[in-house]
Order: structure tokens, then sequence, then C-alpha cells
């Protein structure tokens, strides 16, 4: 029994010292960052969003220039199909159906390619920003002396002096001059897979 004893205070005597150097985490020195005062007082990101903008109206103008004729044109075919008081339609007036639908359809592939264009337009000044803000957090971090950097969303409260986001943005502007407002084609995908 008393070998027992021994054994077992040896083995406990052996993992203390590990158990102890598990436990020799330095204490966490804490930073924040408020990312959307980063992206939105990043001098690239203000001219960015300015770009996007117009983009957005471009887009709204181009829905009205595409809807003002077709809206027309609509309303002059229901005319005439109401003329007909339930009778057929005649060649000349399903022809001009058949073009008004065409033009529908080719409107709408327009302002949906915009669309998805516009989107990946932003998604893409997203990546840049993104590309350029790791380094940051990691420089940023180092010079503070922080070893955890948190979003300011995702703290109940926090002292001034812990916040670094003016840190970031300065070297986002340092880093960042300008950005790229309008994304690169997509690669064509391969027919048959």
């Amino acid at each position: 029994m008393s070998k027992n004893l021994i054994c077992a205070a040896l083995v406990a005597a052996a993992l203390v010292p590990s158990t102890a150097s598990a436990q020799a985490i330095p204490a966490a020195v804490v930073a924040v960052v408020d990312l959307d005062r980063v992206t939105t007082d990043c001098t690239a990101c203000k001219t960015a969003s300015a770009a996007l903008k117009s983009q957005v109206a471009a887009l709204g103008t181009r829905e009205t220039q595409l809807a003002a004729p077709l809206k027309t044109e609509g309303q002059s075919i229901q005319t005439a199909i109401n003329a007909l008081g339930g009778k057929t339609p005649d060649a000349a007036l399903e022809a001009r159906i058949k073009a008004f639908q065409t033009k529908q359809q080719s409107g709408s592939a327009e302002l949906q390619r915009q669309q998805q264009q516009l989107q990946r337009n932003q998604a893409y000044i997203q990546q840049q920003i993104q590309t350029k803000l790791g380094p940051i957090y990691q420089q940023v971090m180092q010079r503070r002396g922080a070893n955890l950097l948190m979003e300011t969303g995702s703290t109940l409260a926090t002292a001034a002096t812990v916040d670094v986001t003016a840190d970031v943005v300065a070297a986002l502007n340092a880093s960042l001059p300008s950005l790229q407002t309008t994304a690169p084609p997509q690669a064509q995908q391969p027919q048959g897979r």
C-alpha cells in the first residue's frame, strides 16, 4: 500500500510542473478597432463609396430609360387587345406582342447583368480592403503591445485608450492610396462539365 502511495505521489509531483507550465499563458492585452469607422474614414474607401453610389445611380437611370418606352408600348398593346373584344389578335399584333416581350426580356437581362456587376464591384472593393487590413492589424497590435484585437461591435464597453481605430485608418491610408472600383471580368466557365 505504501508503495502505491509513493508511486502516486511521484506521478503527482511529475505532473505539477507540466500543469503549471501549461498555465503559463500571458495576460491578454486587448485592443479594439471600429471597422465601420475604418471603412468610412479611410480616404480610398470614401472615394470608392462615391464611385459605387454613382454606379447605383447610373443603374437606376438606365432602369428608368428602359421602363418608360416599355410601359408606353405595353399600354398600347393592351389597348389593342382590349379593342379586339376577346377575338384572336392578327399577325401584326402578334408580332408587336412578341417584339415587346423580347424587349422586356432584353431589358431585364441587361439590368440583371449590371446589378451583378455592381455586386461584384462591391465585393472586389471589400476584398482589396481586407487584403490590406490583415497585415495592418498585426503591425498595429505589435506597435501597441496588444496580443488580442477585437471589433468594437463585439464588446460591451471599452476605454478610449484601447481603441486603435485611428492607427488602423492611418496605416490603411498609407498602404492603400486608391481602390479599383470595377471588378475584373468573371472567368468563363468551361462548357460541358
